[in-house]
């Protein structure tokens, strides 16, 4: 097995030991804020530090085995021990795509917003099968995802959809995503059977709760409506959901998950700070970047990606060139060679 070196796993875990020290004083939580900054830290240290032990352990165990099983030639055994060690490969892999994500939000939970583009009824189902990819793949990695607002489209699909994403390292895998994807298929909703191009953009911002962002009330316009769909009675009988513009940067949220009107303004409070953070981090990252003569670029509202099902079948991203041709896989979640493809090439 690799070595630990290659994540500072000593430097970690020495970290690790000094937090819990601390956390372990009589005198810790007198100060409420600053213990929470300090658990924050050691979870966020823990993240690299357990899954590289019980991958060592279960490592360790394989090797064991493997000497025995081969004396007794029991083919079955060796076949799972073999099949574990890839198991074991695989993911140590992927805790080495991982230390690309050492941004400051990469470790962030995250909003991530579909948006069905012109096209209609196709743009919209397209904006719904995106949507299923999405929620395979999150299921795929044992990720909570909780929609915060669904607009359905007047035929078939969705018109926009916003759902919240909660896991390790969520914004930092979910941020290769963000763009525009487009659709190549025969239409099932065009009885001549032509073929047609629709779009969908997707939009990530990373949920930000430990800072603190202005937002002025005469720079915000709120609209109140009704929620649709599934939610029970008492969302169809109220003005309970919320659409909130920010006004200075054309900025919109909208959240009708909550039961209440206030909770759900509370909701879009916070993706809106979170979208004006993002938005103050990314512009001071580019000026950094533009001091410093980087060459990449990345274009978040440029196409990202191809999904051709007529007349071959093709995924192909178009700033990684990395492609699929088991379109299939890909919509039912197997989306991971494009993720990691894009955190080599971008970080």
């Amino acid at each position: 097995m690799r070595c630990g070196g290659i994540f500072d796993l000593g430097v970690k875990e020495k970290e690790v030991k000094k937090l819990e020290e601390q956390m372990a004083a009589p005198q810790f939580w007198d100060d409420q804020e600053s213990a929470k900054k300090v658990i924050d830290a050691s979870n966020a240290l823990k993240l690299w530090t357990v899954p590289y032990q019980d991958l060592k352990k279960r490592f360790s165990d394989v090797v064991a085995l493997l000497p025995e099983a081969f004396e007794l030639g029991d083919g079955e055994l060796i076949q799972q021990l073999l099949d574990a060690l890839n198991a074991i490969d695989k993911e140590l892999g992927d805790l080495e795509v991982r230390k690309m994500l050492s941004g400051e939000l990469d470790n962030k939970d995250c909003y991530l917003e579909i948006n069905a583009g012109a096209g209609g009824t196709e743009s919209c189902d397209w904006a719904a099968m995106l949507s299923r990819m999405y929620q395979r793949w999150t299921a795929k990695r044992g990720w909570k995802v909780e929609v915060i607002d669904r607009l359905e489209g007047e035929v078939a699909g969705i018109k926009n959809m916003t759902m919240r994403i909660s896991g390790p390292f969520a914004y930092g895998y979910c941020k290769s995503e963000k763009g525009v994807h487009r659709l190549v298929r025969i239409s099932p909703f065009d009885s001549n059977a032509r073929r047609h191009t629709s779009f969908a953009s997707v939009d990530v911002t990373p949920i930000i709760d430990d800072v603190q962002v202005e937002v002025r009330p005469e720079d915000i316009k709120v609209d109140t409506y009704r929620a649709s769909g599934a939610g029970g009675q008492h969302v169809n009988k109220t003005d309970s959901a919320v659409r909130i513009t920010h006004i200075p940067t054309g900025i919109v949220v909208s959240s009708q998950s909550e039961r209440s009107q206030i909770q759900n303004r509370e909701t879009c409070m916070k993706m809106l700070r979170s979208k004006l953070y993002e938005k103050e981090y990314t512009e001071r990252q580019e000026k950094i970047a533009a001091m410093g003569g980087e060459k990449k670029k990345i274009e978040w509202g440029s196409q990202i990606r191809n999904y051709v099902f007529q007349p071959y079948t093709l995924v192909k991203d178009t700033r990684t060139k990395y492609e699929v041709g088991n379109i299939d896989a890909v919509m039912d979640g197997e989306i991971d060679g494009f993720v990691n493809a894009y955190l080599k090439e971008f970080g």
